[in-house]
């Protein structure tokens, strides 16, 4: 299915009115950015651009489409013939998927038509607004885990078309498997489940319904002991699979001292290798919590698809720039009170001390992506931060699919090794490196 509806009215009401005024095919530099990060986090994660790219170059019109935007009059025919024959031809470039950004970052740029590139915005802000919202929340609970594994597991708590780019949001960012079946399918993410409690309630009795799980899936399953009482529920999760079990699951009570009484009785029990998953309502300042609790994995649904509380990264994308007359750029932006933006074509560096570690992200007005060789810094060591995604109208397979993902993965895993050691503090605070334009 096009996506091509997936936007506001007014996206195509301006390529109406900029058709009929000449300006619809003027050379424009379209900038996606955040003003600000969300209220007290110190860096965002970007997530969402393999999604986009995909969704870009399905970006059409068909007839159904045009039939109904003539039905309704919402636009002219000379703009339903230009929508007819519509397909992204410019040049795109963005910060890599995965990568750590601040406030002012030039996520992507986008360098087109005034009409190519505008009649993007809506799809380029819902995909990148929450797929980083969800990226950007799971790091955090990642960086509080201590490498243990985190599964998402939210599906249930966000719609269903949503539920699949949190899961691949998430995992982009550390998370290690998912519930969503289809988000393994299309994205290759590692799949996890057993059972609910619901399927312990449909057995006569506790123990035969750990017996039913067992018979089906072998001792290395992983049960879930607190439908009744957590230490009954142990005891028998024991007795039925043996000290073979593979893990149990706890999913409420008061956590740090329901899994140490867990891990005391297992123990006693001979089952010394059995691991204990929790789950509960977890986010990122209760997995720190559970910090010195003998937990072996974590689920966390409602608060890593719901951003932590912040479900919408506060992405603008806004035209910074446009030609004249004549081949020169001519920067433009806005003014309006506290929704300032910086115009002009962008490249950005980040400067990085002798051990690697970030300190300024930098943002370099005038020429655009990919001059960046120019910059004379005599103050550290810089890396480039744009790379082009689509030239030409033609995608960079390489961030497309499961590899896509999988490279956004690891490029995160370098990232976060590069972030200064406070960037992990779970309080109030501030962009962890200053945004500087040059």
């Amino acid at each position: 299915m096009t996506p091509a509806f997936r936007t506001d009215r007014y996206e195509l009401t301006m390529v109406d009115a900029a058709i009929q005024s000449g300006t619809a095919d003027r050379e424009c530099m379209f900038e996606a950015f955040a003003r600000r990060l969300p209220t007290g986090r110190r860096y965002g994660i970007v997530a969402g651009t393999g999604r986009l790219l995909e969704l870009i170059a399905q970006f059409r019109f068909t007839t159904e489409e045009l039939t109904w935007l003539a039905e309704n009059a919402v636009v002219r025919t000379p703009t339903l013939d230009y929508l007819a024959d519509y397909a992204f031809s410019g040049n795109v470039w963005g910060y890599q998927e995965g990568e750590a950004y601040f406030p002012g970052s030039p996520l992507l740029l986008v360098e087109s038509t005034f009409a190519e590139g505008v009649i993007l915005e809506t799809l380029i802000l819902s995909v990148l607004n929450y797929d980083i919202s969800v990226a950007s929340a799971a790091a955090r609970m990642v960086s509080v885990s201590l490498g243990r594994p985190i599964a998402e597991m939210g599906s249930r708590r966000t719609n269903e078309h949503s539920a699949v780019a949190a899961a691949r949001a998430a995992f982009i960012a550390g998370f290690a498997s998912t519930s969503n079946l289809e988000a393994g399918r299309q994205w290759g993410l590692p799949t996890m489940g057993t059972a609910a409690h619901s399927f312990i309630l449909l057995h006569d009795s506790e123990e035969e319904a750990f017996q039913a799980q067992v018979d089906a899936f072998g001792a290395a399953t992983t049960l879930l002991v607190d439908t009744y009482d957590v230490p009954a529920g142990i005891a028998l999760a024991v007795k039925v699979a043996g000290p073979e079990l593979g893990s149990i699951r706890i999913d409420s009570g008061d956590l740090p001292t329901v899994v140490a009484a867990a891990r005391a009785q297992l123990d006693a029990l001979g089952a010394v290798n059995t691991k204990i998953t929790v789950t509960s309502d977890l986010d990122e300042f209760a997995i720190a919590a559970l910090s010195a609790s003998p937990v072996d994995a974590f689920g966390v649904g409602t608060s890593v698809v719901t951003g932590s509380g912040e479900p919408a990264a506060g992405l603008v994308y806004k035209l910074v720039a446009h030609k004249g007359h004549g081949d020169d750029w001519i920067s433009v932006a806005k003014t309006s009170t506290a929704k300032l933006s910086i115009g002009g074509r962008k490249s950005a560096l980040r400067r990085v001390d002798a051990v690697g570690t970030a300190q300024e992200e930098i943002v370099l007005l005038g020429e655009g992506p990919g001059t960046e060789g120019q910059f004379d810094s005599r103050s550290g060591l810089e890396r480039a931060l744009l790379v082009p995604l689509i030239i030409d109208g033609t995608i960079d397979k390489r961030y497309l699919g499961t590899a896509g993902t999988l490279r956004a993965r690891a490029h995160n895993a370098s990232v976060m090794q590069e972030l200064p050691i406070e960037a992990f503090r779970l309080g109030r605070g501030e962009a962890v490196i200053p945004t500087s334009y040059r």
